[in-house]
């Protein structure tokens, strides 16, 4: 019941060369108890947040707040396709569903990583690169929101800057999940017959392409997670404000006033 799988080289060592398969289901039944323990606590015993007094804000502030840039957007749909087409494409042959996946598989893996290409060019010289990672205000401000929500003594927290930590962290955690899987998947292209590259499975040894793959696993197996919760929250009512900006690239005004800071997240008109 290891979580990697292990073969003999013809030169006599033991290799990995996979995951083993069951961490399908974990993963998928970790997020299942997850969706439904946060479903739960949300409906009976968590408490409403209650914000400390913010500065007042813009008296010119527009009806609908700008959030998400169009090329923002469209990275972030391209991306969302691509990632459903790799998973469907790599684990539905696990449980059963037989296809002619490599193809599907290899072709959005180009996609992705195209598109991650062009999110780190646009973030860092035409959006606020910083703004979407985690920082000390954050972490102080965490601490507040956890003390009150377990019921402890605590000072109400600010409201939040453009993103409020669970997003940060939940980006963090996908960045690290998405750069694992395009990373090694780039050079695993390296090992089938594409129009892309010459097929060369030579240019690493066996146990540094065993590795590869099981970092590849791992980082699939760990998306099935963070998709399950992203979508999750996606669609829960008091976040379809959220949801709907990543649409139409605007959020309310009033949402913005309730939650968010205008010290800490600026709009400029």
């Amino acid at each position: 019941m290891g979580i990697i799988e292990w073969a003999r080289s013809p030169w006599g060592q033991d290799v990995p060369i996979h995951i083993a398969f069951y961490l399908i289901w974990v993963s998928a039944i970790a997020g299942l108890v997850f969706l439904v323990g946060h479903a739960i606590w949300v409906r009976y015993f968590a408490k409403q947040e209650v914000f400390a007094v913010s500065t007042a804000p813009p008296k010119s502030l527009p009806e609908k707040v700008a959030r998400h840039s169009l090329a923002a957007r469209l990275f972030h749909w391209v991306m969302a396709a691509s990632m459903f087409v790799l998973l469907f494409s790599a684990f539905l042959p696990k449980v059963g569903v037989r296809f002619d996946w490599l193809p599907w598989h290899w072709i959005a893996g180009l996609v992705l990583t195209a598109s991650i290409i062009f999110h780190i060019i646009h973030a860092s010289f035409f959006m606020d690169f910083w703004s979407i990672w985690p920082n000390k205000e954050d972490f102080a401000e965490g601490k507040l929101r956890w003390a009150r929500a377990t019921g402890g003594s605590a000072a109400p927290p600010k409201r939040f800057a453009k993103y409020p930590m669970e997003n940060k962290m939940y980006h963090l955690a996908i960045v690290f999940a998405g750069l694992a899987v395009t990373v090694t998947g780039f050079f695993m292209l390296f090992r089938i017959r594409t129009p892309i590259f010459p097929r060369n499975p030579y240019i690493f040894g066996d146990m540094t392409w065993g590795m590869m793959y099981v970092l590849h696993g791992l980082a699939g197996v760990g998306l099935i997670f963070l998709i399950m919760t992203h979508v999750y929250f996606a669609l829960r009512p008091e976040k379809l404000v959220i949801t709907k900006s990543m649409v139409f690239g605007t959020m309310e005004r009033e949402h913005y006033l309730q939650h968010h800071d205008p010290e800490r997240w600026a709009i400029n008109k």
